[in-house]
């Protein structure tokens, strides 16, 4: 009855996830694997140079880590952590998305200043075409129809938008400074950036074809990386430079939560319930867990150096 009670005490405070909670470590070269019950870090996986970002294959059996530096994808069990494959010979994938259509597989360069655009058949990626872009490829969106990628340019300041089917340009516009993480609303009406070089995130409306600017939302310096909350109405944004988080109300394009995140906090995760937020702390080399409710910091668990992606396979809707 004694452990019954403080397992049930346990399960109020902390995850009840057996799946792994991924961490990149892009100076490190690997990914720290993290079990979400005892938070100790169960391995360390070394993949190539600088992994940055990650994502889940449409049928869930793999996340595939970008290897910006090594030029190769590192395909990982989600459930067990294995290694089931690395793919070399894509060039710089520094960020990558699958389109909801699950037909097309994008990269961003982030040093060669291109886009690959490349079919996907479940299994095998044959490169469609490599666009050159602007300075400084660094996060992509892609719409919920399939049918435009959005790119933004972290050192020209743009916003790129390009056609999937055809693989061709549509326009570009000037964004404000240092662009990076990109989300757009359900709807695809809205599109939001956020200004690394900037305290706050830009939003431009997309009904009208071309992005038109509709306001700056402040949240705070070096707003950064983007996180669904999972109820189509919110986002969370991560504000490196400030160490805290904003929520926002996409309907009403506003912050209506903030609270601290500490050591420079860059990509986010979201437990399936809402309640815990993983955060990558990139400058202090932790994973930060934050209570969503009291909006307080619960758990620091050490890395690799500069922590970025982070990743879970128990998470909260990416809408």
């Amino acid at each position: 009855m004694f452990w019954l009670t403080l397992l049930c005490l346990a399960s109020l405070f902390f995850p009840a996830y057996a799946t792994p909670i991924f961490v990149l470590n892009s100076l490190s070269g690997s990914v720290s694997v993290l079990d979400p019950l005892s938070w100790q870090e169960t391995k360390r996986i070394s993949t190539g140079k600088e992994p940055h970002h990650l994502y889940l294959t449409p049928d869930e059996k793999s996340v595939i880590v970008a290897n910006a530096a090594s030029d190769s994808l590192t395909f990982i069990d989600p459930r067990t952590a294995e290694v089931q494959r690395t793919l070399k010979g894509i060039l710089d994938p520094y960020q990558l998305r699958f389109s909801p259509d699950m037909k097309w597989f994008v990269t961003a360069a982030n040093r060669l200043n291109h886009v690959d655009i490349y079919r996907w058949d479940g299994s095998a990626l044959t490169l469609a075409k490599r666009l050159a872009t602007s300075k400084t490829p660094s996060h992509l969106w892609i719409d919920s129809k399939s049918t435009t990628v959005y790119a933004t340019m972290q050192d020209s300041d743009e916003l790129v938008a390009i056609d999937l089917p055809t693989q061709t340009l549509k326009w570009r516009r000037k964004t404000g400074a240092l662009p990076a993480d990109v989300f757009g609303t359900p709807d695809d009406k809205f599109l939001l950036i956020g200004l690394t070089g900037g305290d706050g995130v830009e939003v431009y409306d997309l009904s009208a074809g071309q992005a038109q600017f509709v306001k700056l939302i402040k949240t705070g310096e070096g707003a950064h990386a983007f996180r669904a909350v999972g109820d189509k109405r919110h986002v969370y944004v991560s504000n490196r430079v400030a160490n805290s988080i904003s929520k926002i109300d996409h309907q009403t394009l506003a912050v209506v939560e903030s609270f601290a995140a500490p050591g420079g906090p860059d990509c986010l995760e979201l437990s399936a319930d809402g309640r815990w937020l993983y955060v990558a702390s990139r400058w202090a080399g932790k994973l930060s867990v934050i209570d969503t409710q009291t909006r307080r910091l619960v758990r620091q668990v050490r890395v690799g150096k500069s922590p970025h992606g982070v990743w879970t396979l128990d998470h909260a809707p990416r809408q």
